[in-house]
């Protein structure tokens, strides 16, 4: 795992990097936001200290998280619950004390990186640069900033639906059974839960407008449909349409 360490300290950075790789990983440590946001797609996980000399490290995370889904844990000196608040919505995923041990931090970042339910590792394998568009006819996906459009339009989608269509996106034309998609979105393999990809799939066609772009492959999962370029339907039609496709 390859981790950025965004922090002005020095002492803060030493330590936690020589952790980091006594326990097997490998780290970079940036100073400055702007070259910290520019190397976003190289990593598996990035640390930011919300303590900054020059910058606002609550803008800084806000940022990170409009750039990129990578994973983000948020290093903080104070123990304040509006801190944490804040941070996790700005898109942390994670809130530690800058006083924990390296042991736990690494432990954290482990973690986060396992569970976090995002398109990151399948845009990364695919090899997707940071301002790549993954172009669907009338569908295009952002993967940067997590943006769909539908004929132009923005299309406002919950992480979930976000990151189910990501996937499909990353190899276009190619069936994902339930259990692939459930342990990438999800964590687990679904296994006995027959409703929650149903759903998130009724959901997203609805939102696309354009139900025949994501095919239901009956007995396996789900592909897209990248043939097929029907019009952009009404919400009420798309919404009927997507009931009836399962």
């Amino acid at each position: 795992m390859l981790v950025l360490i965004l922090t002005n300290d020095f002492e803060f950075s030493a330590e936690l990097a020589s952790g980091l790789e006594n326990g097997g990983h490998q780290v970079e440590v940036e100073h400055r936001p702007d070259l910290a946001l520019a190397r976003l797609a190289e990593v598996d996980g990035v640390l930011l200290d919300l303590h900054l000399s020059g910058a606002d490290g609550f803008e800084v995370c806000r940022a990170i998280r409009s750039a990129s889904p990578v994973p983000l844990i948020v290093a903080d000196a104070h123990d304040d619950v509006f801190d944490r608040v804040l941070s996790f919505k700005l898109g942390a995923d994670d809130h530690v004390h800058r006083s924990c041990s390296v042991r736990e931090l690494t432990a954290r970042l482990e973690a986060v990186v396992r569970r976090v339910d995002t398109s990151w590792q399948p845009w990364k394998q695919a090899g997707a640069q940071p301002d790549q568009v993954h172009d669907l006819g009338e569908v295009q996906i952002a993967p940067r900033n997590r943006r769909v459009t539908v004929h132009g339009e923005e299309v406002a989608l919950t992480r979930k639906e976000f990151d189910i269509l990501a996937l499909l996106a990353s190899d276009a034309g190619r069936v994902f059974d339930r259990e692939d998609i459930m342990r990438e979105v999800w964590g687990h393999d679904g296994a006995g839960d027959t409703r929650t990809l149903g759903v998130h799939m009724v959901g997203l066609r609805r939102k696309l407008g354009t139900p025949a772009l994501i095919e239901t492959v009956r007995g396996i999962g789900f592909r897209l449909n990248v043939a097929r370029r029907p019009e952009r339907l009404s919400e009420r039609e798309a919404a009927g349409a997507a009931r009836r496709a399962g």
